[in-house]
């Protein structure tokens, strides 16, 4: 019977130590690919809360990028790499110690190595060890969302939104404390502050930023879909929030007078993220936050910046100019508007890639000449004439002087 070729059997050792749960480590080596700054790549093993996963951690010159895929995922993946981009490979398993190689010639080897008597199977690494959060897995009102199990773990495909979650409870929690800090002290403020998320939904983030924040404030979700309104009221109502955070069926209306000192406003889409953005700015609220999604309106009036002439045919790039020019154009009349600006990740890409926060705190009055001069600058390079934030607050993106609000 004719034996293997030595890459054909390095590679079946590895698919079985991957999807046996035997691998304890992976190092790939002698990179050949296009890309000089690339290193080696290096594997193991890694337990998390969606189940076992391998750990891919690319190393560079001067960056590591680092991906947790399921056992089959990365034993394809590594099988397509080692002969391409890595011409090394060394395996530890809990069954041996194999090397593959290929010399200046061009001919591949194989050696391998008994493990030694005794050798622990391989230890996971614990990249989702246990971590202090602002709103733990065990939050009662995560479970009747849907979110985790009473034990506090997210359930079956809910790990990223729970992720989510807990990641814009981290970042918003700064905020409130400069917005509002005597409110979030727990000191008596005097007057009920009024507090809208615009585009509830499920009220995911409505039930956190309500849990988040002092007796002082009032939280009330939009949310067009009257089933999900109803659902939502019970289970405040289960968990004793209704006092202080309610739901109502509608639309935001920009045009429309609101008492509003905090206004959110996650993945509205398109210029529903400019109506909120115009509601609270208009209401003189204290902070701003939103993550913008679908920026659809600039798209087809873009004109290429100087330079990108030659590419521009490309949508792809057109698409995420169009999305870069848009929430930089949001920041730059936010801070026109009085509002020191902060941009951030939301989350992580892997769970979605509409992950920008903006966030605004109300500073100054609106207004300053320079700054005017900046937002008119940038729509200059990009060829914007009229965007919808601008339209709401009188702002015109071409005359000489601003219009005040």
């Amino acid at each position: 019977m004719p034996v293997a070729p030595p890459r054909e059997r390095f590679l079946e050792l590895l698919r079985a130590a991957v999807m046996e749960g035997t691998l304890a480590k992976l190092t790939l080596g002698k990179p050949s690919g296009p890309d000089p700054t690339l290193r080696n790549l290096f594997a193991r093993p890694v337990e998390l809360r969606d189940g076992a996963r391998v750990s891919l951690t690319w190393r560079h010159t001067t960056r590591e990028v680092t991906r947790n895929l399921p056992p089959p995922e990365a034993a394809d993946l590594l099988a397509g790499l080692l002969g391409k981009e890595f011409l090394d490979a060394h395996l530890f398993s809990a069954t041996g110690h194999h090397q593959f190689e290929t010399n200046p010639g061009g001919r591949p080897r194989l050696r391998s190595l008994p493990a030694r008597p005794g050798l622990p199977a391989p230890a996971l690494g614990q990249h989702d060890r246990p971590k202090d959060h602002v709103l733990p897995g065990s939050t009662p009102w995560l479970q009747d969302l849907g979110v985790t199990n009473p034990d506090g773990h997210p359930r079956a495909g809910m790990a990223g939104k729970l992720s989510q979650i807990q990641h814009f409870a981290a970042l918003l929690q700064p905020l409130l404390r400069t917005a509002f800090p005597r409110e979030n002290a727990r000191e008596p403020a005097g007057k009920v502050l009024e507090v809208i998320d615009a585009g509830s939904g499920k009220g995911y983030l409505t039930f956190a930023l309500a849990q988040l924040l002092s007796p002082g404030f009032r939280v009330r979700g939009l949310e067009a879909r009257p089933d999900l309104v109803a659902f939502c009221n019970q289970v405040a109502e289960r968990h004793g929030l209704r006092d202080r955070l309610t739901f109502a069926a509608g639309r935001l209306d920009p045009a429309r007078e609101e008492s509003c000192d905090l206004l959110i406003a996650l993945h509205a889409c398109d210029t529903a993220t400019d109506d909120a953005l115009a509601l609270g700015i208009r209401a003189g609220a204290r902070l701003l936050v939103v993550a913008p999604c679908c920026q659809h309106e600039l798209r087809p009036a873009l004109a290429a910046p100087l330079g990108l002439e030659p590419v521009w045919r490309h949508g792809i790039f057109r698409e995420r100019h169009a999305e870069f020019a848009t929430d930089a154009l949001r920041a730059l009349l936010l801070e026109w508007a009085g509002y020191a600006t902060q941009v951030a990740e939301f989350t992580g890409a892997e769970h979605t890639a509409k992950n920008l926060l903006l966030s605004g705190l109300r500073q100054r009055h609106p207004g300053d000449a320079g700054k005017a001069d900046a937002v008119r600058e940038f729509a200059a390079v990009y060829g914007i004439r009229t965007q919808a934030l601008a339209r709401h607050l009188g702002f015109d993106l071409t005359a000489i002087s601003a219009a005040p609000l």
